[in-house]
């Protein structure tokens, strides 16, 4: 049973002066998004700006940012679910079954994290074209995925390996398969660590920048690269905007991580430590 901390009132004060320090940068974004233009390049900062939706109303009549907003969530959230309908039983593989190689698997997976993104861009360009998967949201989904499904495998499984083995060896005793365990008694228990695994996978996938670069043209353009549209041409860089539609794209982030920030925090304590 876990017990709940107890906080002095100059510790109270601490942590709120900290939470309101590390809200600065958001707010502040948030005030450049809402400014004029002319307030944002004026000469003489403006410590009280004006705020105005000025900018809200572009963006929106002159691009099609819901468009990219939808094509974000979707590619993210795809992704995601790919990673995990793969990763949960590749990382259950690796962590109960016990077979030459295990060990050597497991590095090699997580090694593909490290490899620089620009050594296959071009392979990745040429495959999806013959694959007639340029511009679409189901390349940005394949490449998100593929991008993140190692981290996701081997942190699930950093969990999995702290489940006792003896619950498995009950549940066969009861008759249960591989894939039942896996479903009712696995999943349930590292749960945490599939949330993480998850909104990690999720951020990597929303900041990844090159390969959607490469891959959306125009119909598949997520917001971030659809950034680049507000610091180019005769308007120049249109730092209002570009705000904006940053804090369109962390705002998901902020309120996913928010949302589940109880099983999250338990998922980055729990684990971490195995290999």
């Amino acid at each position: 049973m876990s017990r709940r901390v107890e906080f002095s009132p100059w510790s109270r004060v601490v942590l709120w002066i900290w939470g309101a320090v590390c809200l600065l940068p958001i707010i502040y974004f948030a005030t450049v998004a809402l400014r004029p233009r002319n307030e944002i390049i004026a000469p003489v900062p403006i410590y009280f700006p004006t705020i105005s939706t000025e900018t809200w109303a572009k963006i929106w009549a002159e691009w099609p940012i819901g468009n990219y907003f939808m094509n974000s969530m979707i590619a993210i959230s795809g992704s995601v679910f790919i990673c995990l309908l793969l990763g949960v039983p590749a990382a259950y593989a690796l962590a109960r079954y016990k077979f030459k190689g295990n060990e050597d698997i497991g590095f090699y997976i997580l090694s593909t994290k490290m490899m620089a993104p620009a050594a296959v861009a071009i392979p990745i360009f040429v495959l999806f074209g013959q694959l007639r998967m340029l511009d679409t949201i189901w390349a940005l989904m394949l490449v998100y995925a593929a991008m993140n499904l190692s981290i996701v495998v081997w942190i699930i499984r950093s969990y999995m390996i702290d489940i006792p083995h003896e619950i498995e060896d009950a549940a066969r005793t009861d008759g249960a398969s591989d894939l039942r365990i896996l479903w009712e008694i696995i999943i349930p228990m590292c749960l945490p660590g599939i949330i993480t695994a998850a909104v990690i996978a999720a951020i990597f996938a929303m900041n990844e920048y090159l390969f959607t670069l490469i891959i959306a043209s125009k119909n598949a353009y997520p917001l971030s690269v659809a950034l680049a549209n507000f610091s180019g041409g005769s308007d120049g860089i249109i730092y209002n905007a570009i705000a904006l539609v940053g804090f369109l794209a962390f705002f998901p982030a902020l309120l996913l991580v928010i949302l589940i920030q109880n099983h999250l925090s338990r998922g980055l304590t729990m684990g971490a430590v195995k290999g």
